[in-house]
């Protein structure tokens, strides 16, 4: 588990690094993370549309950018329902 939380962290960290802020995914660096990492995971991920209401949900603070917490939730949701948890 210690590598898979490894790996979380520092793909999250190489996909927030390429604008703005080093610590928080834009609707841009997101999108791309989503489409790269986890296409079969998240349905319909090269949907702009859904990618962009996906940010909104975890969006806690609506300031158009995901801290590493609110990222989090996506990955125990898409983990528990892999699990067959949901």
């Amino acid at each position: 588990m210690e590598a898979a939380i490894t790996t979380i962290v520092s793909q999250f960290k190489l996909y927030a690094g390429n604008e703005g802020s080093s610590t928080t995914l834009s609707k841009d660096e997101f999108h791309k993370l989503v489409t790269s990492q986890l296409p079969t995971l998240v349905k319909n991920a090269s949907d702009s549309g859904v990618i962009d209401q996906l940010m909104s949900s975890l969006d806690e603070n609506n300031d158009g950018e995901l801290t590493f917490s609110e990222f989090w939730q996506l990955i125990g949701k898409l983990a528990s329902k892999q699990g067959g948890f949901s």
